[in-house]
């Protein structure tokens, strides 16, 4: 049961772990909203997650016998770190049953805290049954990422954290994925402030959290699919559900596009990488129809592979119209190259790439393609060159490629 006393409990027992995280005021979101906005970077952990929070208070309620069985937990990556580094704080064994589809970093991160990893399944669900055929079959104490009271109770400490910096917070904003880090927040906030409204936060393609509210029970998707690996579960917990039914106020949903578009906001803002589960909070911000008030997004982590961020800065650019391909057709003549290359100086926007092509057409005379990507300042400023093309008689098309 989550009682004050043990959310009291917590709070002193993560501090031998975990940072105390002090809240960053946006002026960027501010201003977007209307409201004023704080930032809770639980990005900046020392596992880059706030799941160690859950993980070492789990651990330290467990019984000498119970931990020198060995550790197991299934997870996509940041319960896997913080399960990990506080079982080296304890001293005992831990096997991380990891989905295929993590990404490396995060498996090597999980490795380099001394813990074995087993690759299984491709979602969370897959990973987490295996898991418990292995505890069964060896004996390891099993620590759930989500569905676990203690567990709940130590990510819950945030919200401690959050009232004490800022008593007057109107609203918490917080990501789901399994619903162990909203239980605690949302329970606790409530214990310390019935006034707070804590909002959870899904990917609109794994909403398990929002389907079973609505239907009034634990509810399991079909299947999933986010570029939010940390929140990309099909079913929810079972034994945290009805803290979450009675405490979380509504369910927000963001689709991949606007978690794209946060990446970008947050890095170019706060100069901060955040995964993209850790970026529902920030997305969920333009969905919220209240001003003045006092808004805390949680940042649950910031556990992103090189590649994956590669991608998402790419889409971002491009979504915003900061990065643009245009096809032309030009004569194939000397001088329609520099024609073109002067209209675009002019605009004082910025040539990435060039691909010429004299073959898209039998006849030459008629049309050599050119396509040039283009760094832009935005949607303005990408049609503007547009149709200053067009009127040049180039026939431009805007082509969706990635570089």
């Amino acid at each position: 049961m989550l009682t004050l006393e043990k959310f009291e409990e917590a709070s002193e027992v993560v501090k031998q772990v975990a940072i105390e995280t002090k809240l960053l005021y946006s002026e960027y979101f501010s201003n977007q909203t209307g409201n004023k906005v704080y930032l809770k970077p639980e990005n900046m952990q020392l596992t880059g997650a706030y799941k160690i929070r859950g993980a070492y208070y789990k651990i330290s309620t467990l019984t000498e016998e119970e931990r020198a069985k060995g550790l197991i937990t299934a997870s996509a990556g940041n319960h896997a770190q913080g399960v990990a580094y506080a079982a080296k704080a304890f001293g005992v064994k831990a096997v991380i049953v990891m989905p295929t589809t993590t990404p490396l970093m995060k498996v090597e991160r999980t490795k380099s805290y001394g813990a074995e990893v087993v690759l299984y399944g491709d979602v969370y669900d897959e990973a987490c049954a295996h898991a418990y055929e292995l505890a069964d079959k060896e004996g390891y104490t099993f620590i759930h990422p989500f569905d676990d009271p203690a567990v709940a109770t130590g990510q819950g400490t945030i919200a401690m954290e959050i009232v004490k910096e800022l008593p007057l917070v109107d609203y918490i904003l917080v990501p789901i994925g399994g619903g162990g880090l909203s239980t605690g927040v949302s329970t606790l906030a409530k214990m310390l402030n019935p006034n707070i409204k804590v909002i959870g936060v899904e990917p609109a393609g794994a909403n398990c959290m929002q389907e079973s509210l609505k239907n009034g029970k634990v509810t399991t998707l079909p299947s999933v699919n986010t570029i939010a690996d940390g929140t990309a579960v099909k079913t929810p917990g079972e034994k945290i559900f009805p803290y979450i039914q009675k405490n979380l106020d509504d369910i927000i949903t963001v689709s991949d596009d606007e978690l794209i578009v946060a990446f970008l906001d947050v890095v170019e803002n706060h100069k901060m990488v955040v995964e993209n589960s850790g970026l529902l909070t920030v997305a969920a911000l333009s969905h919220l129809d209240v001003k003045n008030k006092k808004i805390v997004s949680i940042l649950s982590g910031g556990n992103m592979d090189i590649i994956t961020m590669s991608s998402v800065v790419q889409f971002g650019l491009r979504q915003r119209d900061r990065i643009f391909t245009v096809s032309v057709l030009l004569p194939d003549k000397p001088g329609e190259l520099v024609r073109i290359a002067d209209l675009i100086a002019k605009e004082q926007a910025n040539v990435i790439k060039l691909d010429h092509n004299q073959f898209v057409s039998t006849n030459r005379n008629v049309g050599v393609e050119l396509r040039i990507t283009v760094e832009a300042f935005g949607t303005e400023h990408k049609n503007r060159i547009f149709n200053k093309l067009k009127d040049m008689g180039c026939r431009p098309k805007l082509v969706n490629v990635m570089m």
